[in-house]
């Protein structure tokens, strides 16, 4: 929760600046523009995007405290729910003077949210699960108790058992 404030702060305080460029709605076209300008500020302006909401790859899975599930729909899920929280972003940005809307930010925090959850969930998963079966060891077994016999509780000879 204080991340995604953090985020939201972040992106949508209103700047001030003397002119706006118009939003971008072609995807891939900033993409391609700051890689075509190159040096460390293509860096920076491709990997803020990536690094913004990638905390939300390990949150969200977390937020469902689940260790047995699909990878692929964990992964699914996941991917979803980081693309909805930065395309409500940008839809909000719409609204907040000098914050210009980018699909290709759309996209950038995407690839975080994915590249987050491929590296760390799959192995945390596995952990917490090997950890977890250790602790809780095995079944106890009495080997002189057997089955119990059949109990005639109702009237009439029915059982139900």
């Amino acid at each position: 929760m204080v991340h995604l404030l953090i985020v939201g702060w972040l992106m949508l305080v209103p700047r001030t600046v003397p002119w706006v460029p118009a939003a971008n709605l072609e995807p891939l076209a900033s993409i391609h523009a700051e890689l075509a300008r190159g040096g460390w500020s293509a860096v920076w302006h491709l990997g803020a995007p990536v690094l913004m909401l990638a905390p939300l790859g390990v949150l969200l899975p977390l937020a469902g405290g689940r260790l047995d599930v699909s990878p692929l729909g964990s992964m699914a899920r996941t991917v979803f729910g980081g693309a909805m929280i930065s395309l409500t972003i940008e839809l909000w940005q719409t609204a907040v003077p000098g914050q210009v809307p980018d699909v290709d930010a759309v996209l950038l925090n995407t690839l975080g949210v994915a590249l987050a959850h491929l590296l760390i969930v799959p192995g945390a998963r596995s952990r917490l699960r090997r950890r977890d079966e250790r602790h809780r060891g095995t079944t106890p077994r009495i080997s002189r108790v057997g089955l119990a016999p059949q109990a005639d509780v109702f009237s009439g000879g029915r059982t139900y058992f």
